[in-house]
């Protein structure tokens, strides 16, 4: 019982008929209620049933945004898969294992664009910013998170200077007396 519990589960989840949010929250919630009205039925998977049915409740909030959006994935199998291409071609790039930096710093516009151009090609004017007022925060943004590291950069190459510098800057900011 508990096997065509859980494929019963997956059908409705798979979601062949394309039904909308609504009617596969319905239908999995219906589910679910007979799950819990009829757990002896499972027998030793009992316990195995509570858990189904408490990981069930605990994603319920995003499990079903999917079907209402196009071309959302619907598992985070999906999400990894379609931005472990880009940890692939960086790894291939930089013949790292780990991210490199400017993926780290420069990510959130990296990525972005990278999943973009990966749906299809983009002409000149199409990647021009529409908004200049938003493309200048958005570079403010880069720029202070290489500040950032730049700083704790100097701080763990020679942090006695670093600290001393600091002292200088604050000695000059002070108000005279």
């Amino acid at each position: 019982m508990g096997f065509q519990w859980v494929h019963s589960a997956a059908r409705i989840l798979n979601n062949v008929e394309t039904l909308k949010a609504a009617e596969v929250e319905r239908r999995y919630q219906a589910l679910l209620d007979v799950m819990a009205r009829d757990r002896e039925k499972a027998g030793a998977l009992a316990p195995a049933v509570d858990r189904f049915l408490r990981v069930s409740r605990s994603y319920w909030p995003g499990l079903f945004h999917c079907y209402d959006m196009k071309g959302l994935p619907r598992t985070n199998n999906d999400l990894e898969q379609f931005f472990g291409s880009s940890r692939h071609h960086e790894r291939r790039a930089t013949g790292r294992k780990s991210a490199p930096r400017g993926l780290v710093l420069r990510g959130s516009a990296r990525l972005v664009s990278a999943a973009a151009t990966r749906l299809r090609c983009r002409s000149g004017a199409e990647l021009q910013p529409r908004d200049l007022d938003v493309w200048k925060q958005l570079r403010q943004q880069l720029d202070a998170r290489c500040h950032t590291r730049r700083r704790g950069l100097h701080f763990r190459r020679d942090h006695e200077k670093y600290l001393a510098e600091l002292e200088e800057q604050a000695g000059k900011l002070a108000l005279p007396s």
